[in-house]
C-alpha cells in the first residue's frame, strides 16, 4: 500500500472528495514530520512511536573505489512498533 491507497481508504470511510481525503492524509504526515523536526516523539497508541535518533560522525569506505569517506553526524528518523502492532502482524 502506498500514500494513494491510504487516501482511497480515508475517502471510502469519510466520504467527501478525494482532494479532501488527500489533504487529511498530507496533514497527518506533515504533523508527524514537523514534530520530529522539533525533536519531539510522536506516539500513536497501539501503533508505535516515531522518534529521532542522533547518529555519530564516522568514517566509511566507498566500496567501488576503496577510499575512506568522512560521514558527518546526523539525525535520522526511527520507529518502534507497539506491542499491539507486533501481535497483529504475527
Amino acid at each position: 500500500m502506498n500514500k494513494q491507497g491510504i487516501v482511497e481508504v480515508v475517502h471510502a470511510k469519510l466520504g467527501g472528495t478525494k482532494v479532501a481525503a488527500e489533504e487529511i492524509v498530507d496533514l497527518m504526515f506533515d504533523t508527524i514530520v514537523n514534530s520530529l523536526k522539533k525533536g519531539d516523539d510522536v506516539s500513536v497508541a497501539g501503533f508505535g512511536i516515531f522518534g529521532v535518533k542522533a547518529r555519530a560522525a564516522r568514517t566509511a569506505r566507498n566500496p567501488r573505489t576503496g577510499e575512506t569517506v568522512a560521514v558527518k553526524a546526523m539525525k535520522v528518523p526511527k520507529f518502534r512498533a507497539a506491542k499491539a502492532l507486533k501481535e497483529a502482524v504475527k
